[in-house]
Order: structure tokens, then sequence, then C-alpha cells
């Protein structure tokens, strides 16, 4: 096989790489992926939660420009993103976690995101009414924040990607790359040996080093009218415990870092603490998936330390589905144009080696 652009990965991101290459041009695109099917990796298996409130400038422009592309997306693509503004709800329940908020809040102000605000106690609970747990002091509260579906923007971008003459191949790993002068020239893969002028890897969790694997744990309870799909994203700042309704069931969430035996356990004890009407819910359906981390726990975005024609497109961290419309788009802004449109100086992948 060979193409000009050979994308290695064909989740959301790869896949929103691939479309917006092909949006700007670019013809002969090759996608490879491992899984069998679509959605075969990670993205299937995220919660589908959007926010602009980060804690940092690069994060909470990449937020920015992936509303505006989600905005604009069912027109692009011909399919609901299923992009719902009911807002993040974040708690704070002593004084040090809310300072920490507003320190956050401060650098989303600066950014435009001027809707993000404070809430005391009494807004928090109107906001998300099942939040019963008394020490409960503040916090904030951003309305464009929400929800998406993680499985629909990659069919979206795959159908478009399609249209504009991506090839996706699926069942297909990739195992090294071969290399001349300093220059990727083709991928050693399953299939065989894959050439290309220019290679993309989005692979996720499965990128290697620097990106690792973490394992991140979801549950859904049975379905029930207990709260309504417009109720925010709720999480507990102190240990990011949080909960969202989604398809009429309660998902309740908590990052097991490190990851331990009785998750679930621990998760219903603090359902039954700070959420007690959601207590006797049974729960339905228990499932895992893969965050692919970085040690800064931020994208690698740009061209690789160690081929010129090798472009990193991973480690988002947690933040993969709700990012790739930006990735996908400044991504393809560099490979043919030489620049993007967003600073993203602090992505950029050769940042390790430079300490």
């Amino acid at each position: 096989m060979r193409a000009e652009i050979v994308i290695i990965g064909g989740g959301v991101i790869g896949t929103s790489v691939a479309y917006h290459l092909a949006r700007r041009g670019c013809r002969d695109v090759l996608v490879l992926d491992r899984g069998e099917d679509l959605g075969a990796g990670s993205t299937s298996k995220a919660t589908g939660g959007f926010r602009l409130q980060f804690d940092n400038e690069t994060e909470v422009r990449l937020s920015q420009l992936s509303r505006e592309k989600l905005l604009a997306f069912e027109e692009e693509t011909g399919i609901d993103s299923g992009y719902r503004p009911y807002g993040y709800l974040f708690l704070a329940c002593n004084p040090g976690e809310l300072e920490l908020l507003r320190a956050a809040q401060t650098v989303q102000h600066a950014c435009g995101v001027t809707e993000a605000r404070m809430v005391g106690a009494a807004e928090a609970r109107e906001l998300s009414p099942v939040i019963a747990e008394e020490s409960i002091v503040g916090g904030t509260f951003c309305p464009s924040d929400g929800f998406i579906r993680p499985m629909n923007i990659l069919r979206g971008y795959r159908a478009a990607a399609e249209r504009l003459g991506v090839r996706f191949v699926h069942g297909v790993e990739h195992l090294d790359f071969f290399e001349e002068h300093g220059k990727v020239v083709a991928a050693r893969t399953s299939a065989g040996s894959v050439q290309g002028s220019v290679f993309v890897e989005a692979r996720g969790a499965w990128s290697g080093a620097p990106v690792t694997p973490l394992r991140r744990n979801a549950a859904a309870t049975v379905a029930t009218d207990l709260l309504p799909e417009s109720t925010p994203m709720t999480i507990w700042a102190g240990d990011w415990y949080h909960l969202r309704v989604r398809d009429g069931r309660v998902l309740l969430l908590w990052p097991d870092d490190p990851c331990v035996d009785d998750w679930l356990e621990q998760v219903q004890q603090k359902t039954r603490e700070r959420v007690p009407s959601l207590a006797q819910l049974p729960i339905a359906e228990c499932w895992t998936g893969l965050y692919e981390m970085t040690p800064d726990g931020h994208a690698l975005l740009g061209a690789s330390p160690l081929y010129e024609n090798l472009f990193l497109a991973t480690g988002c961290s947690g933040h993969g589905v709700m990012h790739s419309p930006a990735v996908g788009h400044l991504l393809a802004e560099l490979i043919t144009e030489g620049w993007t449109s967003i600073d993203v100086t602090a992505l950029r992948p050769d940042r390790f080696s430079e300490g």
C-alpha cells in the first residue's frame, strides 16, 4: 500500500485529522486502524463531556476552537455532534478547593470565557438538585460546557472524510517505521509495508512512549427519571468524583488513579454520602476505557523530534474526544501550511527532551 499521507489510528483524533487534511485539499490520505470496526478503541468508551473550564490557556483555546467547530458540525458532516450546553458544575468542599477553582476561572476569563462564574452553595444545589453533601461551600459553573456524542463525532468525520476521498483500512496493526536519512519512508504493519511521504501518529493509548495508557472506569445506573438530561456535569473538585445523565441513566465516575480493585464499591460509597437519592439505583453496566497520558497531562501535537515527516496527534490525556475537532484542524494547518491558527507551542512533542 502507498499514500501521500498515512495516518496511523482511526479513532476520533486520527479521523478528524484525515477529514481536515482532505478538506484542505489533500486527496491521497490513508487511515490505518488496528480495530476490526469503527470505534473499536477508546472513542466508543468515552463518556462525552465537553468543557471550557480548564486551568491553562492552551486547553481553554483548544476548547474554544472545538466548540466553534461543534456548532458547525452538522452542517459540515451531516451528523449531529450531540453538543448540548448543559454546563459543568465544579463543587468545592473547603476554601482551598474554592480558591483553585477561582484561579482557574481567572485564566478562563482572560481567554474570553466570561460566562464562567463563581456560584455559592445554594445556587450549586439549584443547578444540581441531587447534591446532599453539607460541606459544599461553593463552586464554579460554565453554561457553555456540556455534553457531546463521541461516536457521532467519529461517524461524522469518517463519512465526511470518505466523501472527500480518504481511504480507511481496518484490522491493520502498526509495528514500526522504516526510516532513511532522518525521514520515515514506510510503516511496517501486520499487512506489510505502507509507504508514504507524510505520516501521522494518532493511536492514542497505543502510541508508545512518552504516552502511557491509564485505565478509567464508568458505571451506569438503570434508567431513571430522578434527574433530567439537562443536569450539568457535577464534579467534586477535591477528588473528581462526578456524575452526569446520558440516555436516561446516571453515569457515576471517579478517576481511579491508581486503579483500585474495589473501584465500584468506593464509587457507591461516595454516591451514598454525596448524592444519597441515587444510592438505591441498581448499577446496570460498568465499562473500562483508556486515557492516553503524557508525563505532564497535555497532548502531543506537532512535528516529531525523531523524523521530519512524522507528526504526532496523540496523548490528549482524557480530553481527546472533546478536543478532536481542534486537534484535527490544527494539525492539518501545520502539515499543509506550516503554521497553526492558535498557539500550541506548549504541546510541541519535543518538550520532554528539552526538560
